[in-house]
Formats: C-alpha cells, sequence, structure tokens
C-alpha cells in the first residue's frame, strides 16, 4: 500500500469515527433533554444524522484537500515535463531528416536511423509515464478511435519480430470505438506479442477477425491447459515457466477489460488457442 493510500485510509477512518462518536454523544444528550418517545426520536435521529453528515462533508474537504491537489499538481508536472520533452526531440528528429539528405554512406545513415529510433522511444517512455499516472488518478481521456488503424498499428510495431509466422487480418468492417485508447492499444499489443510468442517455431499461425462486435485473436501453438484457464490472467502466471518476460501481459489485459465492460474468454483446442473480446459496450453509439 502506497503512502497517499495509506494516508488517505487513516485519515478517512479518524473523520468518521470523530463524527460517529460526536453524533452518538448527541443523539444521546438530545435524547435525555426532550425524552424518548416515537416523535421525539425520529425527529432526533434525522436531525443528529443530518448534521453528522455536514460535519463529514465538512471536516473531509479540508482534510482531503491537500491530497486531490498534489494530483493536479503531479499532473500538470507531467504534461510540462512532457512538452518540454517535445522540443529537443523535435530538434533532434529535425536535424537527422536534414543530415539525411546531405548524407549518402550508408554506415552514418543507420546511425542516424538508430538516433531517430532511441529519441522516438524516449518520447514513448514519457509518454506511458504519463498515461500510467492519469490512470493512478482516473483522469483517462475517453476518445473515438478506429479499430482498424489499433490493429494496423500494432502489426507495425511487431513487425520485425514476428519471424516467419503468418499473420491474417480479416475484419468484417472497420468499427469505431469509444474509449481509453492508450489502454486499448496496450491491450491488443499484449494480444498480439502473446499470440506471436506462443507459436509454432515453424509454419506458425496468427488470425485476427472481427465479426460483428466479436475480436478473436488465434495463434497456432500449445494448447492452453484446461486447469491453467482461471489462472492464466492471474499477474506473474506463465505456463511454460518461461524467463521470456514477468507474465504481466495477459494480467494487463484482463485489467482493461474488467474496468471498460469488455468480456473476453479463451477457448484452447489441440490446434492453438483463441482470445475472444466482446466490445459491444465500447462500440461508438452514432
Amino acid at each position: 500500500m502506497n503512502f497517499k493510500k495509506r494516508n488517505f485510509l487513516i485519515t478517512n477512518s479518524i473523520v468518521i469515527v470523530f463524527v460517529l462518536l460526536l453524533s452518538l454523544f448527541l443523539n444521546y444528550y438530545l435524547t435525555s433533554l426532550f425524552g424518548l418517545n416515537q416523535n421525539t426520536f425520529l425527529f432526533i435521529t434525522i436531525t443528529v444524522l443530518f448534521f453528522g453528515l455536514v460535519l463529514y462533508l465538512f471536516l473531509s474537504k479540508s482534510i482531503f484537500e491537500p491530497l486531490f491537489k498534489s494530483d493536479e499538481n503531479l499532473q500538470k508536472t507531467v504534461k510540462e515535463t512532457l512538452h518540454e520533452l517535445n522540443i529537443p526531440i523535435s530538434t533532434i528528429n529535425l536535424n537527422t531528416q536534414m543530415l539525411e539528405k546531405k548524407i549518402s554512406d550508408e554506415k552514418t545513415l543507420k546511425r542516424l536511423n538508430r538516433i531517430k529510433k532511441a529519441s522516438n522511444d524516449l518520447l514513448k517512455l514519457y509518454e506511458n509515464m504519463e498515461y500510467q499516472i492519469k490512470k493512478e488518478i482516473d483522469k483517462i481521456d475517453i476518445v473515438e478511435f478506429s479499430l482498424r488503424n489499433i490493429i494496423n498499428d500494432s502489426l507495425e510495431k511487431f513487425a520485425d519480430i514476428k519471424r516467419d509466422i503468418k499473420i491474417e487480418v480479416n475484419l468484417e468492417s472497420d468499427i469505431l470505438l469509444k474509449s481509453d485508447i492508450n489502454g486499448f492499444e496496450k491491450t491488443i499489443d499484449n494480444l498480439l506479442s502473446n499470440a506471436l510468442k506462443y507459436n509454432l517455431e515453424k509454419e506458425g499461425i496468427v488470425k485476427i477477425t472481427l465479426e460483428e462486435t466479436y475480436l478473436t485473436f488465434y495463434n497456432t501453438g500449445k494448447e492452453i491447459d484446461t486447469k491453467n484457464l482461471f489462472i492464466v490472467f492471474d499477474k506473474y502466471f506463465q505456463e511454460n515457466n518461461s524467463s521470456d518476460g514477468f507474465g504481466l501481459g495477459l494480467s494487463m489485459v484482463k485489467e482493461f477489460c474488467d474496468k471498460n465492460l469488455i468480456t473476453i474468454k479463451i477457448e484452447p483446442s489441440k490446434q492453438g488457442n483463441k482470445f475472444i473480446l466482446n466490445l459491444k459496450n465500447i462500440v461508438s453509439q452514432k
């Protein structure tokens, strides 16, 4: 439990106990003062409850405001840092593009490409940091986006590491989704990465299909043991105890799906495995 969460729980508990004790004392005092009968009991109880609620709201506002303010300051700092970071990265990219036009040496061009890639990777790391902070303080932007574009972007990311695995994409039609685009991108990336990682060594196949609102990732490979179907989404779980990765990918997928009301299920078979997402709850309604 982090420091802020522990302080919030402790402070909230103290405020609740204080208000409860004060309300009980006030209730006892008023009951003793006016006597106990059906009419006075109802009036006193409602009055004390209202007083306790107002007192709790008053105390909690003054106590919790610094906690909420710190979230706002943190978000502001991250945005300012990212804005400042864009300037040197843009400068690096602009200058490398200018140098590419003047340089014909193949080795030098490769070095320039590595510099461009490194600067873009750095920017992505900081963007990921901003997203994680926003997610922690529940300030995720909900936007409308194309499923096909997300799939294509993910395929492009893994083009260099897919080996000789054949990837087939069959989307009935493009659909617009309305959700946390960064979280959805990571979900698609993790599912595709998983499909490539646990595929056959030779002649492997990955199929991505969309039928109505059901998005399916199928990969050839070892069948997921039925006894592991209930724990495959657990954090750090790795069925084959592979040291490649930390077993966090599917856990992140499940967390995102649960938060965004996306049902996900697995259908294992002897030929491979299917991961099926029902996107009906995030389809954009026109």
